[in-house]
């Protein structure tokens, strides 16, 4: 049995600094996490027909299928697809950490409180993770002699922090029924509610795999 965690890497991915942000970073928690945590980037998986809704399907079946999620809540304003993808997944019951390095503040919380939406706060089997990515930054480049060691020790130390909040999460008890069946069912729920052709796209045999390999990993 494979042992890594499949880690679905929701964000931006519309100009070449998130799409090379996500790269880095997700090759990093690979890394630094000797392949436990293997993250799954939208912008890789291949696309078959173009469609908008085949892309949606597809990104909410490996949200599905993952057993934890990172979120970029990054952003004056939250990406409404990041945002999707995170009820999506808290509907599954599926971990999650949101990460924010956008040293902006904003949001409608008290002080103190999570710079976004409050709508998108509260949910459980969550970490939060915010930084100020500026000062991460400056710190990793001032103390550098080569662009390569700079992202080379700012990505690794990321990672680092990420991956400690995933094994936090982890750990967190599912709310999930523990009558496997029971599971499917809500699973089958989650994939008709979404509609748009993804209830076609898993059978109940594989949903039953999929459920028995999370049940293995406490994801």
């Amino acid at each position: 049995m494979d042992d890594s965690l499949r880690v679905y890497f929701a964000g931006d991915i519309f100009n070449h600094k998130d799409l090379v942000g996500n790269l880095l970073l997700a090759d990093a928690i690979k890394s630094v996490s000797d392949g436990r945590y293997h993250c799954i980037l939208p912008q890789n998986l291949e696309q078959t027909t173009g469609r908008s809704i085949d892309i949606r399907n597809q990104d909410l079946l490996e949200v599905m299928r993952a057993d934890l999620l990172i979120l970029n809540f990054d952003g004056t304003e939250l990406d409404s697809g990041t945002v999707v993808e995170f009820i999506y997944a808290k509907s599954l019951d599926v971990p999650c950490v949101v990460l924010r390095t956008d040293f902006r503040s904003g949001g409608d919380e008290e002080i103190g409180g999570n710079p976004w939406n409050l709508m998108c706060s509260g949910y459980p089997r969550t970490e939060v993770m915010t930084l100020n990515g500026m000062a991460w930054y400056q710190e990793a480049y001032l103390g550098s002699d080569t662009t390569k060691t700079a992202l080379d020790r700012l990505y690794e130390k990321l990672a680092g922090e990420v991956i400690t909040r995933m094994d936090k999460v982890l750990k967190t008890p599912s709310l999930l029924p523990d009558d496997p069946g029971k599971t499917r069912e809500i699973f089958r729920w989650a994939l008709n509610y979404a509609g748009g052709g993804v209830e076609n796209l898993i059978s109940d045999a594989e949903l039953d795999e999929l459920i028995s390999s999370k049940k293995n990993k406490n994801s």
